[in-house]
């Protein structure tokens, strides 16, 4: 795994752009912007298939830091059979809806887009691993629940610097973090690392405890719909933050270190 990355567990799969990593790196012009009507010319594409480190792994393909604000029509068409790992980071993309067609993907880094809670990945039931990290979404909810069913066997899900996820670097507390982090564990239960921690068996066991229904039920007012008006409305992670505060204080003298 790429030491600049935030997640370091050598069993990740690498989507390295140097020279040994085996990574298509798709040449687009710095002047050169894609929208909605406009493609990549194909002799940008075909500078892809004359390399032998590409031809050894042709499942892999980075699009990062090419100013994109979608993915190209023409990459779709040319890499989506085949492609297994992709790495759309630093960009401005804000609909992943192009993604449908990577049947195959099992890997996505997709850091430092504009994307936001409103941004639903189609279904991808092979993706395994996925980085969001430093994105702008802001909240928790409606986001995990379409994400667990767009994404049901993620293994490796990545978090980090979006409002959603409170951490010090953001102003959030060590407590607000435990209460985010045990609600995503509670959502997946494929789940091995959130952000840059293993998920433990302490964890999942606590998560599920305090995330189960009945636990929702007590926290969405009589007579509002229940938790299914929950889920399907965006509700501040703030406000839902508060209830489980005041519900969970009561354990307090019980809890054990569940991030160690």
């Amino acid at each position: 795994m790429d030491r600049n990355r935030s997640v370091v567990d050598q069993n990740l799969p690498s989507t390295s752009t140097s020279n040994d990593g085996g990574v298509i790196s798709v040449d687009i012009s710095s002047n050169f912007l894609v929208d909605s009507v406009t493609e990549v010319p194909p002799d940008l594409i075909m500078s892809t298939e004359g390399s032998g480190e590409n031809a050894d792994d042709p499942s892999r393909l980075t699009l990062a830091y090419e100013r994109l604000y979608e993915i190209p029509r023409t990459i779709v068409e040319k890499f989506s059979d085949h492609v297994t790992h992709l790495d759309i980071s630093h960009n401005k993309i804000t609909n992943l809806d192009p993604l449908v067609h990577f049947k195959h993907l099992t890997s996505l880094i997709a850091d430092d887009n504009p994307i936001t809670e409103n941004c639903v990945l189609p279904p991808l039931p092979r993706l395994q691993l996925l980085w969001v990290n430093y994105c702008k979404i802001a909240s928790l909810y409606p986001w995990v629940e379409k994400l667990k069913e767009s994404c049901p066997n993620l293994q490796y899900l990545c978090l980090m610097g979006n409002p959603a996820a409170p951490s010090y670097l953001n102003g959030g507390n060590f407590y607000d973090y435990l209460q985010y982090r045990l609600f995503v564990i509670s959502q997946f239960p494929s789940l091995s690392h959130l952000d840059d921690r293993k998920v433990t068996e302490d964890q999942k066991s606590e998560a599920q405890r305090l995330y189960r229904r009945p636990f929702f039920e007590r926290i969405v007012k009589p007579n509002s719909g229940g938790i299914s008006q929950l889920m399907q409305t965006s509700v501040s992670w703030s406000s839902v933050q508060n209830k489980i505060s005041s519900l969970w204080g009561k354990d307090k003298q019980d809890n054990r270190n569940l991030l160690i």
